[in-house]
């Protein structure tokens, strides 16, 4: 039913269907934008017309209702832990780190791997759809492939780059309106914290 639905779709999906069941109510489109990196208002009017034509939602009104008996079911969660400023020298997922635990839908969240959230902070990556104030979902992991965004340990403090690797070197890229921001040019020993799974609305916490 929904293995023909692009990832951004997917990931819509899996926001309204999280909202809907732990909250009572659809996101907004500005909510369905932060996690497909749209645009506009009919940005993400276009996916709920896609999802609409899928079957699988239906508007009512100003509403979005869950159209497939299976979507209904009730939404699996994990607890991702929101981390605060990384003290120098000590583990990004040391206690003294995290702020609180968020639920997470285990479709954006999936078992296997250990999850973080961060909040965005700069504009060194608007250009990527990511705002001061965003809340970002990661995937820890040490290594990464070109395009990744990413959050690397530099000087002890956490910052978020697309990730590239070229000849002999990795090169921490921003995507910024802001042309003061500049890449970062490393060898291979780049601390790696994890990956930008997906970019969620500033007002979980």
């Amino acid at each position: 039913m929904t293995n023909n639905l692009s990832d951004k779709d997917k990931k819509a999906l899996a926001l309204i269907r999280n909202k809907i069941i732990t909250y009572g109510k659809s996101p907004t489109l500005q909510e369905i934008n932060d996690v497909t990196g749209g645009k506009s208002p009919r940005s993400a009017s276009l996916v709920i017309d896609r999802l609409e034509k899928a079957g699988l939602v239906k508007r009512s009104g100003r509403s979005l209702v869950l159209t497939s008996p299976k979507l209904n079911n009730s939404v699996n969660t994990i607890d991702v832990p929101l981390i605060g400023a990384v003290t120098c020298g000590t583990p990004m997922l040391a206690e003294e780190n995290i702020l609180d635990y968020i639920p997470v839908s285990t479709e954006m969240a999936r078992k296997g791997f250990t999850y973080f959230l961060l909040r965005a902070i700069g504009d060194s990556m608007n250009l990527a759809g990511i705002n001061t104030g965003d809340l970002l979902l990661i995937r820890q992991q040490e290594t990464a492939e070109t395009g990744d965004k990413v959050v690397a340990l530099i000087n002890d403090e956490a910052t978020l780059k697309s990730f590239e690797r070229v000849a002999g070197a990795v090169v921490l890229r921003p995507k910024s309106s802001n042309k003061a921001h500049k890449p970062i040019v490393l060898t291979d020993n780049c601390q790696i914290q994890g990956v930008v799974i997906a970019v969620l609305p500033a007002d979980l916490y």
